[in-house]
């Protein structure tokens, strides 16, 4: 018994650091989401369902969640498969390879907003580097305002999400590769089989762990790129560009509806816990086991 009592005492640091940082937070979120609490005035009251009604009714929500769902889909695909392609290319451990993995690396450990105002440059349609590369190459039709066109803005951010965590998402491709056991491989190549034979049928259901992982984070990055949106375009133009976590701000710094605000969170919880349940459910079912 005092043994169990001395590991408490180390467990203790990092409860009190989670009930502190994440449990408290939460509750409180979840508790001014039945509010009208306006985030300033000491005083606030009860209103039920009626910030869940307000925020499912409005035309802003609605079309920054289908901004999000559309940003999710391209960022989710694009980054998955890149990711992988250079895993499997940069697998092995030489040094023109781990040269190649920490380059592709780099630009995951540059803030969101350095990355922002990075691309904010390279996008602008004056003087960015796309369109007088466009220009100076004979292509002007593809010199566009990749950001302040409404109708590529979204994709425009979400290709800067991709360059930016791409090879995040690589190293734990990589690593679930070097866990596979090579006599599998070995026994695929004298049974015959060829090199996509071999991906499908032995690589890629291994690798449902790590894709797990991959799928899981990038949908959530997906869903929290706030700080990048923000930096390039505050959700416009027209909320082309508007998500949820831009939302949410939005209405808890703009129009001081905290209790709207701290709704918005909670769904986007609930939404974010569903997304990753059916993407863990998905992977799961298409393992095999060995």
């Amino acid at each position: 018994m005092r043994s169990r009592g001395i590991l408490w005492i180390f467990v203790l640091p990092g409860l009190l650091l989670y009930a502190g940082f994440f449990l408290y937070p939460t509750l409180s979120g979840l508790f001014y989401s039945f509010t009208n609490w306006d985030g300033i005035s000491s005083s606030f009251r009860m209103v039920g369902w009626k910030n869940y009604n307000s925020i499912l009714d409005s035309i802003v929500f609605r079309k920054a969640f289908w901004n999000n769902v559309k940003f999710m889909a391209a960022v989710v695909t694009a980054q998955t498969v890149i990711s992988l392609i250079l895993a499997l290319l940069l697998v092995r451990n030489r040094k023109s390879h781990v040269f190649l993995r920490a380059l592709f690396f780099f630009p995951a450990i540059l803030s969101s907003v350095s990355v922002g105002l990075i691309w904010s440059f390279v996008y602008d349609p004056a003087i960015g580097m796309i369109n007088a590369l466009a220009q100076h190459t004979g292509l002007g039709s593809l010199a566009l305002n990749w950001t302040g066109d409404r109708r590529i803005a979204i994709y425009s951010i979400a290709a800067v999400q991709v360059w930016a965590h791409a090879g995040q998402m690589m190293i734990v491709f990589i690593a679930g590769l070097h866990s596979i056991p090579p006599e599998l491989n070995e026994a695929a190549a004298i049974d015959g089989g060829g090199r996509w034979r071999v991906f499908r049928s032995i690589t890629w259901p291994l690798l449902a762990p790590s894709a797990t992982i991959v799928l899981a984070y990038t949908t959530i990055q997906s869903f929290k790129a706030f700080d990048l949106i923000f930096t390039m375009t505050d959700g416009g133009p027209n909320f082309s560009t508007e998500i949820l976590t831009t939302y949410i701000y939005h209405l808890a710094f703009s129009s001081y509806a905290f209790g709207e605000a701290s709704a918005g969170s909670a769904l986007l919880l609930v939404l974010l816990s569903v997304l990753t349940f059916l993407q863990y459910k998905a992977l799961r079912a298409g393992r095999i086991s060995y």
